[in-house]
């Protein structure tokens, strides 16, 4: 007989997360999602605590986990430019101190271990669009930094591992992804702008809304997380997963109005510090290794992400 796969999902109660929770039980596996609730929310996987095979446990990854697992996927850390400055050496923890944690539980059951890591390690890139070859061009002590160095840490430590305890890993670079379960306030251009919009707000654009983001919808980003851990052993990352289509800030949030109908205006602010001006993957590897790309248009995106938004600030 068969068992089903058990899989680790640290921040699986985070916006990600959830969807990623979700997706694995549909495919009969079980789940144990950890979160320690800082940024992730109970409501985002309440929807799941019927099912037999899913489990929720609250727990900081900064602390040692012992468990029995088949798979890791990490993705515990605050990942909002509001959230992770408001506690930044917990933030720098969460990604170092975190990761060895899970690499520790990955030597010792023999999982293999996905990292969730990011374009921030591209930092403000020089190089464009960013190939994973690219080493970045970051502040190592901006008040960005705490996550841009926290995750490029828990990179060296995966790669480690592997290196050192023939730990099987796999390194995704995620780059802006949105969708429904955002958390309204954190400070993402996509939640900013919608929930703008709807209250009939003025969208701030941070300097002449000229800098260029590429989305990403949540579903597209989880199909690439789980073809990458479904990869052959040697197949380690990094990998970027993102959208490549890119569009100026501006143009995002001249389609946030549009759809949602808003009389909103458009005013500009100085741009924060460490602020990208350019953010485009290039997904060459993600498609040849797994066969992978976006398929969800921004606006089909936008529109049932701003359905959800909607949704709650009518509740």
């Amino acid at each position: 007989m068969h068992l089903a796969p058990r899989i680790l999902v640290t921040g699986g109660a985070g916006f990600i997360g959830s969807f990623l929770c979700e997706r694995l039980l549909e495919q009969g596996a079980e789940v144990l999602c950890v979160d320690n609730f800082f940024t992730g929310r109970r409501s985002n996987v309440a929807h799941l605590m019927p099912n037999p095979r899913f489990e929720l446990m609250r727990h900081d990854v900064t602390f040692p986990l012992f468990v029995e697992v088949d798979e890791i996927y990490n993705l515990a850390c605050p990942a909002s430019p509001v959230h992770y400055p408001f506690d930044p050496v917990q933030t720098t923890k969460t990604s170092v101190h975190g990761a060895i944690n899970v690499l520790g539980l990955a030597k010792r059951t023999k999982a293999k271990i996905l990292q969730a890591s990011t374009s921030e390690v591209y930092g403000d890139p020089e190089i464009h669009p960013q190939r994973e070859e690219y080493w970045g061009n970051v502040n190592p002590i901006g008040p960005r930094s705490c996550y841009d160095e926290g995750k490029r840490c828990a990179e060296t430590l995966f790669f480690d591992y592997h290196r050192q305890h023939g730990t099987e890993i796999k390194v995704a670079r995620i780059f802006n992804t949105y969708g429904p379960r955002m958390h309204p306030n954190d400070g993402r251009v996509v939640s900013n702008f919608i929930m703008q919009a709807l209250r009939g707000e003025d969208i701030t654009l941070y300097g002449d809304g000229q800098q260029t983001r590429s989305f990403c919808y949540v579903d597209d980003l989880v199909e690439g997380l789980i073809r990458l851990m479904n990869t052959a052993p040697e197949v380690t990352g990094p990998i970027n997963l993102g959208n490549p289509g890119e569009f100026t800030i501006r143009e995002l949030a001249e389609l946030v109005i549009e759809l949602t109908g808003s009389k909103s205006s458009l005013v500009h602010k100085p741009l924060p510090q460490d602020d990208p001006r350019q953010r485009q993957p290039d997904i060459s590897r993600a498609r040849e290794t797994l066969g992978w790309e976006p398929t969800l248009r921004l606006r089909d995106g936008l529109e049932k992400t701003i359905a959800y938004f909607r949704q709650l600030t009518n509740a």
